[in-house]
C-alpha cells in the first residue's frame, strides 16, 4: 500500500472528517452546558445581610470615553446599594471625558472626577488609573469599572452578596456584548467565545488551584487584601492587568471568583473592524501566556479544524460544477457540507444562549478567517498601540 493508494487516502480522509464531526457534534450539545456551575442569580438579599452595610467605592478609568461616561455613571448610580461612591479618574483624555463626567457628578454628589496624570515610567495607563481611583477611594470594597459598561441595578449588590457567601477577596464576571453593525455581530462573539471556552471556570473558582481569571470590565475586591499586595501596583506594566491582578490575589492565598452574569452587565467593546482587530491583538496572545505553542496551536487549530471543511466544499463544487472534474466523490461533499453546518449550528447556538437571534451564524466562517489574522497578528506583532499608549511583549512602555 502507498499514500496514493484510494483506500489509503479514503481512510485518511475519513478520519478527518470523522474525528471533526465528533468534536463538532459535542461542541454544539455542550453549548448550554458552559459555565452552568459558577451562572450568577439575581439576587434574593437578605434584610440581615452585613454586606449591606459596606461602603462601596465604584473606581471608573477613563481614556477618551466622552461618548460612553455619562451612560456609564448613570447606570452605576442606580445601583441598588445604600452606600455608594463613584471615582472617575479621566486618564488625560482629549475628547471632552472630564466635562461630561463633571455634568453628572453635578447633578449628584456621590460622584468624583479626578484629573488623570501621565503613568510614571515603567507603569501601564489603565493600571495607573486604577490605582489613582483606589488611593481617592473610601470604601471597604472598590469595585472596577471600565467606562463603556453598563450595569444593572442588581449588578453591585449581587457581586458583594455573592463575595460574603464565599468568603472570596475578588470576585469578576461575564456580561453580555452590546454588537452594532456586521463586524461586532460576526467577531466579537467569536473572539469572546475562543477566550471563554479556554477558560477553565472549575480552576479559576477553585481555591486549591493555581489557575485565575478576571475580567477587567467588571472586579470587586475586598480594600484590605487589594492593598496589601500593592493593588495595582502588582500588575503596573501589564496590558492583561485584569488576569494578572487575579493570579496575583490567588498567588497570596486569597479565594478568587469568576461567575457568569449576562444580565448583570452590557458592554460595547469595539465599533469598527479596525478596533476589534487592534483591541483583540493588543492582548490576545498575552492572554495565552505568549506561549507559541498554544498560540501557533491555536490558529492550526482554526485553519484546520474550522475553515478547512468550508474551503473543501466550495473548491470541490467548483472543480465537480465548473470544472468537471469526476473528483472529489459527492459523499466527501456532503460529509464536509454536514460539517460547515454544524459549524453554523453551533455558532446559532451560542448566539441563542447570548439572547441574540442567530441570524449572523451564517457568518463564522467570516469570523474565523478575522480570528486567524488577530491571532497571527498578536503573536507575531513584537509592539502594540492602544489608545496612543505603547506595548512590548506585552508591557508598558516608557
Amino acid at each position: 500500500m502507498s499514500w496514493a493508494d484510494p483506500a489509503v487516502s479514503g481512510v485518511l480522509v475519513a478520519a478527518y472528517l470523522g474525528l471533526l464531526s465528533t468534536l463538532w457534534l459535542g461542541l454544539v450539545l455542550g453549548t448550554n452546558s458552559w459555565g452552568r456551575r459558577w451562572m450568577l442569580k439575581l439576587p434574593a438579599l437578605r434584610a440581615d445581610n452585613h454586606a449591606q452595610g459596606a461602603r462601596i467605592s465604584v473606581c471608573i478609568p477613563a481614556r477618551d470615553e466622552a461618548n460612553n461616561i455619562q451612560s456609564c455613571l448613570k447606570s452605576v448610580l442606580a445601583s441598588r446599594w445604600p452606600n455608594l461612591e463613584v471615582i472617575v479618574v479621566d486618564d488625560r483624555s482629549e475628547d471632552g471625558t472630564a466635562d461630561a463626567a463633571g455634568l453628572v457628578a453635578q447633578e449628584d454628589d456621590r460622584v468624583r472626577v479626578v484629573a488623570g496624570t501621565e503613568p510614571p515610567s515603567g507603569w501601564a495607563g489603565k493600571p495607573w488609573a486604577c490605582a489613582r481611583a483606589a488611593g481617592e477611594a473610601t470604601g471597604e470594597l472598590l469595585c472596577f469599572v471600565d467606562a463603556d459598561v453598563r450595569l444593572a441595578p442588581d449588578a453591585i449588590p449581587a457581586l458583594a452578596d455573592e463575595m460574603i457567601r464565599r468568603d472570596c477577596r475578588l470576585i469578576s464576571a461575564y456580561g453580555s456584548w452590546t454588537l452594532v453593525g456586521f463586524w461586532e455581530r460576526a467577531v466579537v462573539p467569536a473572539v469572546g467565545w475562543l477566550i471563554r471556552g479556554a477558560m477553565d471556570l472549575d480552576a479559576a473558582n477553585d481555591p486549591g488551584r493555581p489557575q485565575a481569571f478576571a475580567n477587567g470590565q467588571l472586579i470587586m475586591v475586598e480594600r484590605g487584601a487589594y492593598e496589601a499586595m500593592e493593588g495595582h501596583g502588582v500588575v503596573r506594566d501589564q496590558v492583561l492587568e485584569d488576569v494578572r491582578l487575579a493570579e496575583q490575589f490567588k498567588r497570596r492565598g486569597n479565594n478568587c471568583a469568576m461567575v457568569v452574569a449576562p444580565w448583570a452587565f452590557t458592554v460595547r467593546l469595539y465599533s469598527s473592524l479596525g478596533e476589534i482587530f487592534s483591541g483583540y491583538a493588543k492582548n490576545l496572545y498575552e492572554g495565552m501566556g505568549r506561549s507559541p505553542v498554544i498560540g501557533l496551536g491555536a490558529v492550526l487549530f482554526i485553519v484546520v479544524g474550522a475553515l478547512l471543511p468550508f474551503a473543501l466544499l466550495f473548491f470541490g463544487l467548483y472543480a465537480r460544477l465548473s470544472l468537471g472534474w469526476g473528483i472529489p466523490e459527492w459523499h466527501w461533499l456532503s460529509w464536509c457540507a454536514g460539517l460547515c453546518l454544524l459549524q453554523v449550528i453551533f455558532r446559532w447556538r451560542l448566539e441563542r444562549r447570548d439572547g441574540r437571534s442567530g441570524a449572523i451564524a451564517w457568518a463564522h466562517p467570516i469570523a474565523n478567517v478575522v480570528l486567524v489574522a488577530i491571532l497571527l497578528r498578536s503573536i507575531f506583532s513584537v509592539e502594540v498601540k492602544w489608545k496612543g499608549r505603547g506595548f512590548v511583549d506585552g508591557r508598558a512602555q516608557p
